[in-house]
């Protein structure tokens, strides 16, 4: 496997477009390549269906849900990793990922859903994976 740090999301989902391009803007070391979970990747990688956010780490770590996000996070902002280790410890993950998935579970209705998935612009292919 290649030593790359991978977001995989829903590539339908409008709020997981908007966290991509968050991601985008904030990720200035270019650190995170993204898949969406309809993609080529996605089977290489998850191995099983996933519809929740995954963060694929070069170390071959996976994380799923609120840790997921937590942990790109912590790796695009390592000046705030203290915050998000501090998360972890107050929250516990039963709590972070309860409310996720709630979220996760109505995501279509209170943010709505794509036609197709997401496009990358000329200047993000190369961060996008097939």
């Amino acid at each position: 496997m290649n030593k790359v740090n991978i977001v995989f999301f829903d590539g339908f989902c409008n709020i997981c477009d908007s966290f991509v391009s968050t991601l985008l803007l904030i990720d200035t070391k270019r650190r995170l390549k993204f898949a969406s979970i309809q993609g080529e990747t996605a089977k290489e990688y998850l191995f099983e269906d996933k519809e929740t956010v995954t963060f694929y780490k070069s170390t071959g770590e996976r994380y799923e849900r609120s840790d997921a996000v937590l942990e790109i996070l912590a790796l695009i902002l390592p000046f705030m990793s203290c915050f998000f280790i501090f998360i972890k410890l107050i929250l516990p993950k039963k709590i972070r990922d309860f409310f996720y998935n709630l979220i996760a579970k109505n995501r279509y209705h209170f943010f709505g859903k794509k036609e197709t998935c997401r496009m990358p612009t000329e200047e993000e292919k190369s961060y996008f994976l097939p």
